[in-house]
């Protein structure tokens, strides 16, 4: 993990804040809930913020209501309250909560824009989702729209709005277009990146807010890195 810069909660990027959410544009390398590696993960790095911030004694209440891949950056939305958790959940189970990515790929798609439907099989020995034409025993039906936005000196930008939520879905269904994410060995890009990150991005996320019923609308700027940087 070179050069790799984690979140802390002096450097925590906060794109909105008000009593019942949080929401935060996670930096690559940032695992967002604790697993078997016992790195800190960025629920408790938030729950120091707010520690911090407002001299909270004793324990801070942070639920996590959705979750970015480790390699992957962009915004995640945490709950402060246990009123708004269950509404969080509630709203990303129903798909009312509209996402868009951003990708980089080092080929062109075959059309500037189009819809991808796939069955996807996961196998979680290998931590690795299989994209199938066709319905396949215990797979799930993964549906995207892509856009090319920018072609760029080696690659090329993809805008993604993700109509499913599965496991590696972007990575997966890119990859079997022959359009694999940079940095991205795992599905089939021909390097890494030097930080172990890959250049997928949650750029985009709109929802009415749980509590309030007001409109929230977030964007969320990509890694400062050359090749990000030639995308804005």
């Amino acid at each position: 993990m070179a050069n790799k810069i984690l979140t802390t909660p002096k450097n925590l990027q906060v794109l909105y804040e008000d009593n019942h959410l949080i929401i935060v544009n996670k930096r690559p390398g940032d695992i967002v809930q604790g697993d078997k590696t016992g790195d800190m993960p960025l629920s408790e790095v938030v729950k120091l913020y707010l520690k911090e911030k407002y001299n909270k004694p004793g324990n801070v209440y942070l639920g996590v209501a959705h979750r970015l891949d480790r390699p992957t950056s962009g915004i995640v939305v945490f709950a402060k309250t246990s009123k708004a958790l269950p509404r969080l959940n509630k709203l990303f189970a129903e798909k009312n909560a509209k996402k868009s990515y951003w990708a980089v790929v080092k080929n062109a798609p075959k059309k500037p824009e189009a819809s991808l439907q796939h069955w996807l099989k996961r196998n979680s020995q290998q931590n690795k989702s299989y994209a199938h034409d066709k319905e396949v025993k215990d797979s799930k039906k993964a549906v995207l729209d892509y856009r090319v936005l920018k072609k760029l000196d080696r690659y090329y930008l993809l805008e993604i709005d993700l109509k499913t939520g599965r496991h590696h879905q972007i990575r997966a269904q890119l990859a079997a277009i022959g359009c694999p994410i940079k940095g991205d060995l795992k599905y089939g890009f021909d390097r890494s990146n030097k930080d172990a990150s890959i250049h997928l991005h949650a750029r985009r996320l709109s929802f009415v807010h749980p509590v309030k019923k007001e409109p929230v609308n977030l964007v969320a700027p990509p890694p400062k890195d050359p090749v990000w940087n030639a995308c804005c």
